[in-house]
């Protein structure tokens, strides 16, 4: 398996990827599962910007990303998949394409509905259901900010927002 990290960030491919887990981790290409950065040249363009040389960057939809999962996931080298939202990484979850992953919460900030879990991870009851869903789909859940922070577990996640 090349894909090592499977994260939900609303920001996707930002600093904190690439340096706090892409360096420590030896990333090599990044698979950005989002319909809309998919559709937009110029947003994929701006993501890419910050990668470092030799590092790649696939900007996908879900049904792309679930069509090409095997080619992404026995690319050479040690890669990231990233969503901005528990949906689109439901989708994954749904297509069976998580099974056995470890998936990881990331900045999911503040905004509409969603309420304060973690200092980094606010959560709607529509996120819950979608989290819920990967769960069960996925070898686990959990939030960690960075790769050297304590990682919360799914149901450390669901008392609190509970």
């Amino acid at each position: 398996m090349a894909l090592d990290l499977f994260r939900i960030d609303e920001r996707l491919l930002h600093g904190q990827v690439i340096v706090g887990w892409g360096m420590r981790l030896g990333l090599d290409y990044y698979v950005i599962v989002d319909d809309e950065v998919a559709a937009s040249d110029w947003e994929a363009d701006l993501y890419s910007a910050g990668l470092p040389d030799g590092v790649d960057a696939y900007f996908l939809t879900t049904e792309e990303c679930i069509r090409r999962f095997d080619e992404l996931d026995s690319h050479p080298g040690r890669g990231a998949l990233l969503t901005r939202d528990p949906k689109a990484m439901r989708g994954l979850a749904e297509a069976g394409v998580l099974a056995g992953r470890r998936v990881n919460l990331g900045g999911l900030h503040a905004g509409g509905e969603r309420r304060r879990i973690l200092p980094f991870v606010f959560l709607a009851a529509d996120d819950l259901a979608d989290l819920e869903v990967i769960a069960e789909r996925s070898e686990s859940v959990s939030a960690r900010d960075l790769p050297s922070a304590p990682e919360v577990p799914f149901e450390e996640l669901l008392r609190a927002a509970r």
